[in-house]
């Protein structure tokens, strides 16, 4: 028989946390489903800690082999007719290892790693907790998904940016951007992608991040940024941990970026989007602040600055060279 343990096999949480574990691989969660487990989640960090309790026994059932399923869906279907009370979290997980066995091919669907994605709107900075209670802060219409397993835990940033306070645990936690690799090393950092361009700024501890090919990799450290850029490779210099996340405070912060990626990043904030007509415009490098709330006279000033021209129209704007071609 398969040897299992659990701490607080009683307590309410630890019930909650079996019931939404069980919910949430039952069928394809609607987003309101998502929503109040997310809101669950962030209740207390009690319910973090549970809920990833017991999707570990969860993954550590379902890894077993078929004779020790069946032995412990043997187990709980006599201690029903014996009317042995269960606690309800073995309960649920018992029921879904019954379907699973039962059924056959609904076992992978149960216990291989869900792929939970998060998203934000344009405007909008959503804070969330993953299973393991690491904080994640997504700025203005960006993108992860979240894949958990056994051996490891990985993030990806489809786009836009975010800030990850990692709990520290035995299983690596990773962040794919693109075509970088961060390797959290005990820590919290921001990551940003603009396409394959990445930035990750390391506010506490360090971090470990692999450029394409795998080789080269280098390690920063608080107050340290890390660069991405497909046409010039990887650099790494010093930031001020303030400035890493001052879009948190609804504050851009830029230095030395090229206006592409500086457009990129105040249109996940705009309700009119800004588009570059000229890849000459998109190279122009940019030092400053752009404040979420003023990024329209932003805009408009820009021609004091730069040789560009802006043209205002209905649902965008378009900037472009004001210098004869």
């Amino acid at each position: 028989m398969m040897a299992m343990t659990f701490a607080g096999a009683g307590d309410r949480v630890t019930q909650a946390a079996a019931q939404w574990w069980t919910r949430l691989r039952a069928e394809d969660p609607t987003d309101a489903t998502i929503e109040q487990w997310l809101a669950w989640m962030e209740e207390h960090d009690s319910h973090a800690r549970a809920f990833e309790e017991v999707s570990r026994l969860g993954q550590r059932l379902g890894h077993a082999d078929i004779h020790a399923r069946e032995a412990f869906v043997a187990e709980f279907a006599g201690a029903a007719e014996r009317r042995v009370r269960w606690p309800l979290w073995m309960g649920a997980v018992a029921a879904s290892l019954l379907v699973a066995v039962v059924g056959g091919s609904l076992l992978d669907r149960v216990y291989r790693p869900q792929a939970q994605p998060y998203v934000s709107e344009v405007g909008q900075n959503r804070d969330l907790a993953l299973p393991d209670g690491t904080r994640v802060a997504l700025g203005g219409a960006s993108a992860i998904t979240a894949r958990y397993a056994d051996d490891l835990r990985k993030i990806e940033l489809r786009e836009g940016e975010a800030f990850f306070s990692v709990t520290h645990e035995r299983r690596p936690f990773e962040v794919e951007a693109g075509p970088v690799l961060i390797r959290d090393l005990g820590t919290a950092f921001n990551v940003r992608r603009t396409g394959d361009r990445v930035a990750v700024a390391v506010t506490e501890g360090r971090v470990r991040v692999t450029p394409p090919g795998g080789k080269d990799a280098v390690e920063a450290a608080a107050g340290q940024q890390v660069l991405f850029d497909p046409r010039s490779g990887m650099s790494i210099g010093p930031i001020a941990v303030e400035d890493a996340t001052a879009w948190r405070g609804r504050r851009l912060e830029f230095v030395n970026e090229p206006l592409f990626v500086v457009v990129a990043s105040i249109n996940r904030y705009s309700r009119r989007p800004v588009q570059i007509a000229d890849a000459g415009v998109g190279a122009l490098t940019f030092t400053g602040t752009v404040r979420v709330d003023a990024i329209d006279r932003w805009v408009e000033a820009l021609p004091r600055v730069f040789p560009v021209q802006v043209s205002a129209f209905g649902d965008h704007v378009v900037l472009s060279s004001a210098e004869p071609h």
